[in-house]
């Protein structure tokens, strides 16, 4: 049985726990530090096409903000990217601080390190506030989406919200941290470019979203709908 619940402020959902919503965030957690940690700092080509590599998993951690919006809420998705977003700033702090660390004599990882961990701040800071503005767009679109599709049509608020959403990053990401590095050309055409190919992605995945949310409300027996909730990332009412 499926319980439809109309959020106020959040506290319709706050009042039920739910059984997967933890591991949720996790995953969320898990993929957006990971595809930043790993993919971000390396440059690969496929088919004469150069990208960074980790917009292969990037755009996978919107699809889960898309899911835990969709099955959880706005409320309880804004937790999450709170979470993300401190797990962020001490990842960029921890980084930071272990390479700073002077080397032990006859140690020699310390040029790898500082290639692959040390990134400038304009870099940190772009991607930190990019993810940030991004992830708030594409919920708050997604939410307002399934109110205005009565829940029906799932594709167009999952694509739809990444579309903004992942415009909001872009925009802020690569200015921020490449402009006056490379030629503002440059700069238009990769944003743009990774900004398409992560809608495409959601695109693609789209049949991943609806199996997952599926399971998920199955799973929960809920539908939130966020008629009344606080649409402020600063809001007090909260989650779970």
């Amino acid at each position: 049985m499926t319980t439809h619940l109309n959020t106020l402020d959040g506290q319709a959902s706050a009042r039920r726990h739910f059984r997967y919503f933890d591991y949720a965030m996790a995953a969320f957690v898990a993929i957006l530090l990971l595809s930043n940690l790993i993919g971000a700092a390396k440059l690969a080509t496929v088919g004469g096409y150069t990208f960074g590599a980790g917009i292969m998993f990037f755009p996978i951690s919107y699809v889960l903000g898309d899911v835990l919006t969709e099955v959880y809420g706005y409320a309880n998705a804004r937790r999450c990217v709170w979470v993300g977003f401190a797990a962020m700033l001490f990842m960029a702090f921890m980084s930071w601080v272990v390479v700073k660390l002077p080397p032990a004599a006859g140690w020699n990882g310390q040029a790898a390190y500082d290639s692959v961990f040390g990134n400038t701040w304009r870099i940190v800071a772009a991607s930190i506030t990019a993810f940030w503005a991004g992830e708030f767009v594409n919920s708050y679109v997604l939410a307002k989406m399934k109110i205005l599709t009565a829940g029906k049509m799932l594709w167009t608020r999952t694509i739809g919200s990444t579309v903004f959403g992942q415009a909001v990053d872009s925009v802020i990401f690569y200015p921020v941290a490449f402009l006056g590095i490379w030629s503002s050309d440059q700069v238009l055409t990769v944003m743009v470019t990774n900004w398409f190919l992560k809608v495409m992605w959601e695109a693609l995945l789209t049949p991943v979203t609806y199996a997952v949310v599926g399971w998920l409300k199955r799973r929960e027996g809920v539908e939130v709908f966020d008629t009344g909730t606080d649409f402020s990332p600063f809001a007090k009412a909260d989650a779970v």
